[in-house]
């Protein structure tokens, strides 16, 4: 029987897609295209990766799948020949404070078993012991000089991980952590009852205000004029209990609960101390003093798995080697060793070679083993993930991939490209998502959707192979696919060459910054690129950002930043990411640019809620009054279906519209609250016409290109391009004169049509007087910027350095920049 080459999707309508029916070939590598919001993500991650890691599951028992969180059905009439699927995620989550690229990798437990198998250990008495393969075979070793007799340390001696190996001091850390009594009360100008103790506030401890005020702390006085009585009180009081009153609102009744009293240090001591999985560490981080622990100096393990070298060298010392070079030693290694020992050791060692070779491919071979996960960034993240995808080794499975070349200098897109032909080389289908033409034109076959977003959005424009779809003149991505439209060029500024016309930071040391100077024109938009782990981050947001803050509100530099000038033309400063924007489903685009409230107001001014005696309070679904109180305001309840998925489904109640009955009777302009919140927001701009707050704020949103966003759709639902723009349309309509924004790959997730609009908007904002600095690696937005500053050459050690600094022009024109390769093939832009 032949096997299908093709699944097939009949009528597909989760999120706005409409009703749509499509084939996708399989072992093929499948682009995804379209502009931001036209359905891309709901097709690949809402229908591909949901339904096929929702049938995988189905295979569980059911006591297993209860353990599991399922994703929800997609609306779907039928998917015919769906393997079973992974997903690439375009924002990875951020590891725990144990892991490590090394534990993420699995290349320290490669490191571990070649230490506890072939290193040179050293017996109670301290001499040296060769590797044997007697002693791998007995698990015991004997010195050759005293005959002392010991066991073979085994790999967990050498995991900080395990008891066996964990430093006793910092349990497996690296670094102790100690409160700050500095730090749990930021801004000593406050008095108690507006917050001064920040402590109290992050651990739901805000009652403790009102014991410390039955202990004689007064509240109405600012913590820096306390006596030191008093401050001794709340800094380091003593555990007591006492009563308070507490009311209850509903029934007005009163009644005592006694409370202990915890001060600012001890209660953050005490919210870690059951902190098993770190879900508080995050959220306590702030009031830590962190260093690095002085008895395994940062390394994480007892000092007795020091005791044993591989090569001369310890553990620690081949952790803290960047994987592209951990290769040499290793081989070295293979020289070295006894002839039984080789084979056994080749088969290690080509293993090591194997999981770092894609790594490399991807251009993070500058990291080292012992490097945090936790500090990664998410390119970084999420092309760790990718290579052990990759190195799964899997057959017949769907890897839908969200955005890999997020992160990406265009030199190691084509490593990524290699790294995808070789997961369909082995069996498997891969659907990526994805606006980088590279990847586009290196894809078997390209899916476009649109043609806009939103409700424009939706439907299947071309489906075909590239080539195909460069050829059709209906399709958007297939003109720039074959260069009948591009990006606009915008009119660039001059850059002065006087001193005072720049910001200059001096004498940086982080990372693989070393004594690195270097200086941005002020009033103008810079570009700062180079490879991943050249040092953009290092350089910008880690010392440039915290050192302006720093001398914007009159404090000290940070310490690894010797010098800061030209701060005098800076007013403020906003670093605008790609980061989630709101904490839940609560937060939407009405709520999180503040229009709501105004919205809010003129419901509240309309005769009927006027005669009702209704506030603007009555039309938040926030707020008990006029929600809906059976989903308290969210429009959709979820049902725990024990082991199936859990269920969100349509408030039974409200019908999905938030309020009750009685809140939606009232209009505005023949129009409920819900009504407004079901609007798109170019639906919005026209309905408010007439209101010039409301004009004004969906204007700045329209001309982001947000105007296909619903009011009431979920914040952090958002990608991450428009969770950047959504920050930056606030900007379009306050005075930003003086202002540093700092953008952090803003082209996350955009179409080039997308980064047209972006780049006018980036333009508004600079001709204003403000400065611009954006770490990105896409070609026209650098192109377009007035200055550029390109780090290298390479990444980690390799890295660290201005390779050339100047106009886009003359990057292009350097012959040590690999920025400027890329640069020379828009010429256009250049001019």
């Amino acid at each position: 029987m032949k096997q299908p080459d093709r699944l097939v999707i009949d009528h597909a309508s989760t999120h706005n897609l409409q009703n749509i029916s499509l084939s996708i070939p399989l072992h093929q590598l499948v682009a995804i295209a379209g502009v931001s919001g036209s359905g891309k993500s709901s097709l690949a991650m809402g229908v591909l990766y949901a339904e096929g890691s929702r049938r995988y599951l189905e295979g569980l028992s059911a006591f297993t799948r209860r353990k599991i969180r399922q994703i929800e059905r997609p609306a779907v009439r039928r998917i015919d020949f769906l393997p079973p699927a992974l997903a690439l995620r375009q924002r990875p989550p951020v590891p725990g404070r144990r892991s490590t690229v090394g534990t993420m990798t699995e290349i320290y437990n490669l490191l571990r078993l070649m230490f506890s198998r072939f290193g040179t250990h050293r017996c109670p008495n301290g001499h040296p012991v060769p590797p044997s393969l007697r002693a791998i075979a007995d698990e015991r070793c004997v010195c050759p000089v005293c005959g002392e007799i010991f066991a073979l340390p085994l790999a967990e001696t050498f995991s900080f991980n395990s008891p066996a190996g964990a430093c006793p001091a910092c349990g497996g850390l690296g670094e102790r952590a100690e409160v700050d009594s500095s730090l749990v009360v930021p801004d000593p100008n406050k008095t108690l009852k507006q917050g001064a103790v920040a402590s109290w506030r992050a651990a739901g401890r805000g009652y403790t205000v009102r014991l410390a005020a039955q202990l004689g702390v007064r509240l109405d006085v600012p913590f820096k004029e306390l006596s030191d009585k008093e401050k001794s009180i709340v800094l380091h009081g003593k555990r007591v209990r006492r009563p308070l009153i507490f009311h209850n609102r509903t029934t007005g009744d009163e009644f005592p609960i006694t409370f202990a009293y915890d001060n600012a240090v001890e209660v953050v001591r005490r919210a870690l101390a059951g902190d098993k999985h770190q879900t508080r560490y995050a959220r306590m981080k702030k009031f830590l003093s962190i260093r690095p622990c002085e008895v395994c100096s940062g390394s994480r393990l007892r000092p007795e798995a020091f005791g044993t070298t591989l090569g001369g060298k310890n553990i620690a010392e081949w952790a803290a080697m960047p994987l592209e070079r951990l290769e040499q030693p290793a081989n070295r290694l293979l020289r070295t060793l006894p002839e039984e020992m080789r084979t056994i050791a080749g088969k290690l060692i080509k293993e090591l070679h194997r999981t770092i070779a894609p790594l490399v491919e991807l251009g993070v071979g500058y990291l080292t083993p012992d490097r945090a996960g936790a500090t990664l960034s998410t390119g970084e993240r999420q092309r760790i993930e990718l290579t052990q995808m990759a190195a799964g080794r899997t057959t017949g499975i769907l890897y839908v991939l969200d955005e890999p070349s997020v992160g990406l200098h265009p030199v190691n897109v084509d490593g990524l490209i290699r790294i995808m032909r070789r997961m369909v080389a082995g069996g498997n289908s891969l659907v990526v998502v994805d606006h980088n033409l590279q990847i586009i034109r290196h894809a078997d076959y390209v899916i476009e959707m649109g043609p806009g977003a939103g409700r424009g959005g939706g439907r299947v424009v071309a489906a075909g192979p590239p080539k195909a779809i460069a050829d059709r003149v209906d399709s958007l991505t297939g003109a720039y696919l074959a260069g009948r439209r591009s990006v606009v060029a915008r009119k660039k500024r001059p850059v002065s060459t006087e001193a005072s016309a720049f910001l200059r930071i001096g004498d940086v040391r982080l990372h693989n910054l070393h004594h690195l100077s270097a200086a941005f024109p002020l009033n103008r938009m810079t570009a700062v690129t180079g490879v991943s782990g050249a040092g953009k981050t290092a350089l910008v947001v880690d010392s440039l950002v915290p050192a302006v803050r720093a001398c914007l509100a009159g404090k000290a530099l940070p310490k690894h930043v010797a010098r800061l000038e030209g701060t005098s033309a800076l007013r403020r400063l906003l670093m605008v990411d790609a980061s989630p924007i709101g904490r839940n489903a609560r937060s939407t685009p009405a709520t999180y640019t503040g229009l709501y409230d105004r919205i809010r107001q003129l419901f509240a001014a309309t005769e009927m809620a006027q005669s009702c005696g209704w506030n603007a309070a009555r039309f938040s679904f926030n707020v008990a009054g006029g929600r809906c109180e059976a989903c308290r305001g969210l429009g959709e309840m979820a049902l725990d279906m024990q082991y199936l998925p859990e269920q969100r489904i349509r408030c039974p109640h409200c019908g999905g519209r938030r309020f009750n009955a009685e809140t939606l009777e009232v209009r505005y302009q023949n129009r409920s609250i819900a009504d407004v919140l079901a609007m798109s927001i170019d639906e919005a701009r026209t309905f408010f016409a007439d209101d010039p707050v409301l004009a004004r704020g969906f204007g700045m949103l329209c001309a982001v290109g947000l105007g296909y966003l619903k009011l009431g759709e979920p914040t952090p639902n958002l990608s991450g391009g428009e969770a950047q723009r959504m920050r930056l349309a606030g900007e379009l309509s306050r005075p930003h004169a003086g202002t540093l924004y700092v953008l952090d790959e803003p082209s996350t997730g955009l179409h080039a049509r997308d980064i047209d609009v972006l780049i006018g908007v980036l333009d508004r904002l600079t001709a204003g007087r403000s400065t611009m600095l954006i770490i990105d690696h896409d070609p026209d937005i650098i192109a377009n910027c007035d200055y550029v500053v390109d780090l290298g050459p390479g990444g980690g050690p390799d890295g660290g350095r201005i390779v050339a600094a100047g106009t886009p022009r003359e990057i292009a024109a350097s012959g040590s920049s690999v920025t400027g390769r890329y640069l020379r093939n828009h010429a256009a832009l250049l001019k």
